[in-house]
């Protein structure tokens, strides 16, 4: 996976090229322990890495001009920023535990095209637009940079028969809430996951108040396993168009056995699901 999304950053960069241009890219270095800015002439839409060891953050929420770009030991990889305005540009980008420079002010002659080219004929324009449009590619990219991140929401768990499913974090981006689920395995038997649902429920009040549960409908799944081993331990993104609770209801998240009945349901407060990351 992430060879091809290198390579395809590469290759779309390389495509919307206004005009050959031999010269080598930009190498721009980076480190974990500080902040390298990237000031562009116009507000960033969208800023994919080539490699997990590498993060570009950008506020995704209103458009500002400048990324942050940080870079843990590893190979070299690629930066691929789209402006507002369509401009592409793509540096090399490389970790180096010395950092000579902290802000790069990244000129408009730099670009090299934009999103929306005049395609030559015969060139499948369709499907390279695609890739740029296609949700999915996105959905990826951000889970599995979520499953880096060493954030959490809380301590928030249930363990029954040697299983512990827990809540890590719940992170809100682009109008939808990214829920990151763990599954241990702690018992002598492996787990055949059955399904993991996730659902909002109002809280019981009184001996006459009926108990309401909704499943909560998916955007997308990432990294979901079908069997968790014994002494094993499974991360995954759930992706949900955002919801916001009031005070007597909360979420529940539902872990069910396949041909088993070590099944579990996981109480999370309203609190976390209205103050997400």
């Amino acid at each position: 996976m992430k060879n091809s999304i290198l390579l395809g950053s590469l290759f779309l960069a390389s495509f919307f090229m206004e005009a050959q241009n031999t010269a080598p890219l930009d190498t721009i270095f980076a480190n974990d322990q500080k902040n390298v800015a990237l000031f562009f002439p116009h507000p960033i839409r969208q800023g994919i890495t080539g490699a997990d060891n590498f993060v570009f953050t950008y506020n995704r929420e209103k458009e500002q001009y400048f990324g942050l770009l940080q870079a843990k030991p590893g190979k070299a990889s690629n930066l691929l920023v789209i402006n507002t305005n369509g401009s592409i540009f793509s540096y090399i980008v490389s970790y180096r535990e010395q950092l000579e420079k902290l802000i790069h002010f990244v000129p408009q002659s730099e670009s090299i095209g934009f999103e929306q080219p005049k395609f030559t004929e015969g060139s499948d324009s369709t499907n390279v637009a695609n890739l740029f449009t296609d949700k999915t590619f996105y959905y990826e990219r951000f889970c599995s940079y979520l499953l880096t991140r060493k954030q959490k929401i809380g301590s928030i768990q249930k363990r029954k028969h040697g299983i512990v499913l827990s809540l890590e974090n719940i992170v809100f981006d682009k109008e939808e809430l990214y829920f990151v689920v763990k599954i241990e395995n702690k018992s002598s038997l492996d787990y055949d996951l059955n399904f993991l649902d996730i659902s909002t429920q109002t809280r019981k009040q009184g001996k006459k108040k009926s108990l309401q549960q909704i499943s909560q409908l998916t955007n997308f799944k990432y990294n979901v396993p079908t069997k968790v081993d014994e002494n094993q331990i499974k991360r995954m993104v759930y992706v949900l168009p955002k919801f916001s609770l009031s005070n007597d209801k909360m979420v529940v998240l539902e872990l069910n056995e396949k041909n088993g009945e070590r099944n579990i349901k996981l109480k999370v407060s309203n609190k976390y699901i209205n103050n997400p990351n």
